[in-house]
């Protein structure tokens, strides 16, 4: 896992070495363990290595092909390398290192793109082929590391993280009205704009390519999620088998590695399990846990901590347990470096993430995470998936659309944005969403298969923003993360499971409002004991009892809380300042109006506070 950094000027000028080196610097932390450049005229590559996989200079980056036609620099972990490099060993291939970058690499040489699609794991990656005097920039599936890029007349950038273009002379960190407007709609960004003015991002399962000479770029959709029921799955029992095997092997397929893997322990069933598959292989292995203060809860945040049942599973498999307990301050004793890595604000509070990475970065390099169980089995049972009980597209999306505005109403956001309202008054972001609804294939008759549009918007969406926080916070301590329920072929088996495997209601919606005030857990909760019941059954077997049946509960601490507590002075300093630099784009008086709302208990407003303090420190470190 490492960081990637690329210049290309399509003009055929030659690269400044030194331009290269001071981009690859800045993104240091993602890559402690060596450096590496090629430049070969117009384009250079920079390199930042976290070493998992063969440890020696064997496995130093950016790597060129023996008969020097091909370089790439790469990021990621293709965990079926091994398997490639057999197959092209048996083609005449020869390897000088046991990394999986190597077989990348060849893969490319022999097979070109179309070698993409094979690849398991999570990657991103820049490649040039002198042969085409064509760059190829690719990006893995499910989104799981991230690469940015910008174009201007005559070059294009390319990096793993947005702050290596701050580097390059004559970028300028302007912000984009229009992803602006698209943040404070959904709290994420479904396109691939970013804050950052004419800074894109490569869309997760895309390849990008451009040659020299020729500045226009084309985009290719290699995969895409593909959520339809099979036409003759297997009785429940025997897709709980199935199941089992599967999580079985992806779990065994990313254990592979050179260093010491850790295990995140969040108390709930898609960790648990993950962990106690590792300890087959690693006996005694560091697991890691972030707990809160509870002492001023409200009632509805007294069950955020979990690390009681935390412990049950390390005591259950003997695991080197760690653990770290958040109180208020830690949000504000974070913000400003969590900002600088984040760069790119998605979904919701962050900083109990930044904490967990700093704590297992300490002891690992590589930690395992279960990230995207949830999304691919429905684990968000209180979400509007049931507003599938519409039989009607146009009302679905309508109603489906509103949810989504995490944040504030449409009517409220006009408001907001008067300052700026010429700005962004033209960003139909009702559009925005329904685009990605509009991309999904398959029918769309019954009330399961708006569900399945539903989890498709989810995977596309909220799947992505939780990835991409992972990373940025992950490898601000030099850490990987693997995701092993985003191996290829356990998704492609859960995307075809009949919807009444995972939901057990399809007809009724129970949504969470968050604005609504006081206790929620035990008026909503009691309804949702539902969502991944094939996942549940399948890992039963692997977590304390009680685990696996369990309501979901989200890693998040008690901010709406802490916001009208502790935090409350801090909240007031930096985005109730009238000299906040919010203020040039948000009208002050609204703003103020609806946190407010927030501190004196009249509606929850944490999701927006969270988000105003990410816009405000972004503008500071970044725009100012």
């Amino acid at each position: 896992m490492c960081g990637i950094v690329g210049i290309f000027n399509t003009n055929g000028a030659p690269v400044s070495p030194t331009i290269l080196r001071k981009m690859t610097d800045v993104v240091s932390h993602r890559g402690p363990d060596g450096e590496g450049f090629y430049t070969d005229s117009f384009i250079g590559f920079g390199h930042r290595r976290l070493a998992i996989l063969d440890l020696s200079p064997a496995g130093h980056q950016p790597m060129i092909t023996e008969d020097g036609s091909v370089s790439i620099t790469y990021n990621g972990e293709v965990y079926n390398f091994r398997e490639l490099r057999a197959e092209l060993e048996a083609l005449g291939y020869k390897f000088r290192s046991s990394t999986d970058t190597e077989v990348v690499l060849n893969a490319l040489h022999k097979w070109g793109t179309e070698s993409i699609v094979r690849f398991n794991g999570i990657f991103a990656f820049a490649v040039w082929d002198k042969r085409s005097q064509t760059l190829t920039l690719a990006r893995d599936r499910y989104g799981t590391k991230p690469l940015y890029y910008y174009q201007n007349e005559d070059t294009l950038l390319f990096a793993s993280e947005i702050k290596s273009f701050l580097e390059y002379p004559g970028f300028k960190a302007e912000l984009d009205f229009e992803a602006l407007y698209e943040y404070f709609t959904f709290q994420n960004i479904f396109t691939d704009r970013t804050l950052f003015k004419a800074v894109k991002v490569l869309r997760p399962g895309h390849i990008l390519q451009i040659s020299l000479g020729n500045r226009n770029m084309s985009s290719e959709e290699y995969w895409d999620f593909d959520f339809n029921e099979m036409e003759n799955p297997p009785p429940f029992d025997i897709a709980v088998e199935e199941l089992d095997r599967l999580f079985c092997q992806a779990v065994q397929r990313q254990l592979v590695s050179d260093v010491e893997i850790g295990s995140y322990l969040s108390g709930g069933i898609d960790s648990g399990a993950i962990t106690a598959l590792a300890v087959n292989n690693f006996p005694y292995i560091k697991t890691f846990c972030i707990g809160f203060d509870l002492s001023s809860a409200s009632g509805l945040e007294l069950g955020f901590d979990e690390r009681e049942k935390a412990e049950m599973v390390s005591a259950l498999y003997k695991t080197e347990h760690y653990e770290m307990v958040l109180k208020s301050g830690d949000m504000e004793r974070c913000m400003e470096k969590l900002i600088w890595h984040l760069e790119d604000p998605r979904v919701g509070q962050s900083y109990p993430n930044f904490y967990a990475a700093k704590l297992a970065g300490k002891f690992v390099k590589v930690v395992l995470a279960g990230t995207g169980g949830d999304e691919l089995f429905g684990g968000y049972p209180w979400r509007y998936y049931r507003i599938a009980a519409s039989t009607d597209f146009e009302n679905y999306v309508d109603d489906y659309y509103l949810y989504w505005q995490r944040l504030v109403s449409n009517r409220i956001l006009q408001r907001i944005f008067s300052p700026v309202w010429d700005e962004v008054k033209h960003v139909w972001t009702k559009d925005i969403f329904k685009d990605v609804l509009n991309k999904k294939k398959g029918p769309l008759q019954r009330p399961e298969d708006y569900i399945n549009y539903s989890l498709y918007l989810e995977a596309k969406t909220f799947l992505q923003g939780l990835l991409l926080v992972e990373d940025k916070l992950s490898m601000a301590h030099s850490l990987e993360a693997r995701v092993p329920f985003l191996d290829n072929e356990l998704v492609d088996f859960a995307m075809g499971l009949p919807v009444s495997y995972k939901l057990k209601r399809t007809d009724e919606v129970v949504r969470i409002n968050e604005n609504e005030p006081g206790p929620k857990r035990k008026i909503y909760f009691e309804k949702m004991k539902d969502g991944k019941i094939i996942l549940r059954e399948a890992l039963r077997d692997y977590v304390p009892e009680g685990i696996a049946d369990q309501e979901k509960q989200g890693f998040t601490a008690p901010d709406a809380s802490w916001f009208r507590g502790e935090s409350i002075e801090y909240i007031k300093r930096v985005i109730l300042n009238k000299r906040a630099s919010i203020f040039n784009y948000m009208d002050y008086g609204s703003v103020k109006e609806l946190v407010f709302e927030h501190l004196e208990g009249k509606q929850n407003r944490r999701l927006f506070i969270w988000s105003l303090l990410n816009f405000e420190l972004l503008l500071r470190m970044f725009m100012g």
